[in-house]
């Protein structure tokens, strides 16, 4: 059957528009994957705020780190917010106690009530200068953002880098026995300061994220890990390597590893405070924390 002249110019043309279909389609990714890498670049002002909100646009991958976020108040607690060594934290407690814990924040920062919470405590109940420490710089993670990529912008490795200037401003206001707890995020802040006895004394980690086996092996101070059964950042199986790592570990004199029955992570951080069960369980674990630094701070 023979195709006529109209017929072969109409399917030419059909041809040219899939084709500049397509090529609009690359154009598109090629815009979209260059907005992503000015959107990671280091910002600030009013482009920080445009790479917000690029993330928010992303949308948020499901994750137990996001689940029941805080309502954020900067005037919450008993304590205050001072800049010490360069970032700001909130502090409670005395300024002249020769102690002093760092509570390392999990992704939504040191604004979150709980967390102030869990400091007023831990100064009142052993006389600790106790710090929240905004380890993002006023950018802490957003309901709805991205979370993988405001976590290429906020790494755990530079927590630690910042630590190091607030650690060396204490000492030289006479603290003379530092303990550094990590909220999931702040979990990595907290195991490299605990590879070294320079920086502190004894760590402890809740429902902490970003950490490994091999972490393990090479702290040096005495170290605890507080987990939960239905953990999916630390599930029990990884508890266990972390609790035969620690225990072969032969510059670690103690360790003390806990696996908390029907709890998910965050555990210590995001309940609710119209649940009885879940205070409960949260002050269990706020306990075990404070337990390990007063035997060995």
């Amino acid at each position: 059957m023979q195709v006529s002249h109209k017929e072969r110019f109409r399917s030419k043309q059909r041809n040219m528009a899939s084709s500049k279909l397509v090529l609009g389609l690359v154009l598109i990714c090629v815009i979209v994957l260059a907005a992503t890498k000015i959107c990671t670049a280091d910002l600030g002002g009013d482009e920080k705020a445009s790479a917000l909100g690029f993330r928010q646009l992303q949308g948020m991958p499901k994750s137990q780190c996001c689940e029941n976020p805080p309502a954020l108040n900067s005037s919450y607690g008993a304590g205050h917010v001072e800049e010490i060594g360069g970032l700001n934290c909130y502090v409670a407690g005395s300024a002249d106690s020769k102690c002093a814990v760092i509570l390392a924040s999990d992704v939504y920062g040191y604004e979150a009530p709980h967390l102030r919470m869990i400091a007023d405590k831990v100064a009142a109940a052993a006389g600790y200068y106790t710090l929240v420490p905004d380890f993002f710089h006023g950018d802490p993670f957003v309901a709805n953002e991205n979370l993988t990529l405001w976590k290429s912008e906020h790494t755990g490795l530079q927590g630690f880098k910042d630590a190091k200037p607030l650690i060396k401003a204490l000492k030289n206001k006479g603290v003379v026995k530092i303990g550094a707890a990590g909220f999931c995020w702040g979990g990595k802040v907290a195991v490299e300061l605990a590879k070294s006895h320079k920086y502190i004394k004894a760590a402890v980690l809740l429902h902490p994220s970003e950490v490994f086996v091999d972490d393990m092996k090479e702290v040096k101070v005495p170290f605890s890990v507080l987990g939960a059964e239905l953990d999916s950042k630390l599930p029990p199986a990884m508890m266990r390597e972390f609790e035969a790592a620690l225990h072969a570990n032969k510059e670690v004199d103690d360790s003390f590893v806990k696996i908390y029955p029907g709890l998910k992570h965050g555990w210590t951080l995001r309940y609710n405070d119209t649940d009885a069960l879940a205070v409960k369980n949260a002050n269990e674990g706020h306990q075990d924390m404070l337990n390990w630094f007063l035997k060995h701070l």
